[in-house]
């Protein structure tokens, strides 16, 4: 992923907090006729051994990825994204200056690049299963876990997927929010992803004011 200087996350916990907060990636490995792709939601995980953050989920066994997965494991990369919107020229009070605006596209994003392994073995699908549904419960009232659906119908979940783990070798982060714009512009832009309906626009906006109050 191309990144900017003005638009990359220096601080790793920021850029793993990003991972955290939008789970659903898109993983992709080189399988034998050129690139194959899986949407699927990863949760972080550290690997207390060595240190690393690993990034742990499951798919379905027949999704035909994981044949494209190497026996011990293959390179790839996953793509995480955040909030994105159109950034139209009219919105630069530039624009009425000297006319020199062109659109672009605001947006966050992450990549984390590893090596993915598959556990075929329906016995550890809990080690997969679980790490998701308490990340993903923890906020809920009450959160459902694993073991509040009878366990057949678990057990016969379990023979239907396979675990993914990725070990990560790099993360990079992405904020391309107008930063290096003149100051008009940029709280112009935000001033107007605020007051729009989409909700891509507000979660931007927030974002920018973020930006702002960091320097």
């Amino acid at each position: 992923m191309y990144v900017p200087v003005h638009n990359r996350v220096d601080d790793p916990e920021e850029a793993w907090a990003f991972v955290k907060a939008h789970p659903f990636a898109v993983l992709c490995v080189n399988g034998p006729d050129g690139p194959v792709v899986a949407h699927v939601p990863l949760v972080v995980r550290h690997d207390e051994a060595t240190g690393t953050q690993e990034l742990i989920g499951h798919i379905a066994r027949a999704n035909p990825f994981h044949e494209a997965v190497a026996e011990e494991g293959s390179p790839c990369v996953a793509v995480f994204r955040g909030p994105d919107a159109y950034v139209s020229p009219s919105l630069y009070p530039s624009k009425q200056i000297h006319g020199k605006v062109v659109p672009t596209w605001a947006y966050l994003a992450a990549e984390a690049r590893g090596h993915v392994t598959i556990e075929t073995d329906p016995r550890a699908m809990r080690n997969y299963l679980e790490p998701a549904t308490h990340d993903m419960e923890a906020q809920a009232p009450k959160p459902w876990a694993v073991d509040d659906a009878p366990a057949e119908y678990i057990s016969t979940l379990e023979r239907a997927i396979v675990g993914l783990k990725i070990k990560v070798r790099a993360l990079v982060a992405k904020r391309k929010i107008n930063q290096g714009k003149p100051q008009a512009d940029y709280h112009s832009v935000q001033e107007a992803f605020a007051a729009s309906a989409h909700t891509s626009h507000q979660l931007l906006s927030l974002e920018m004011q973020k930006e702002s109050q960091k320097t």
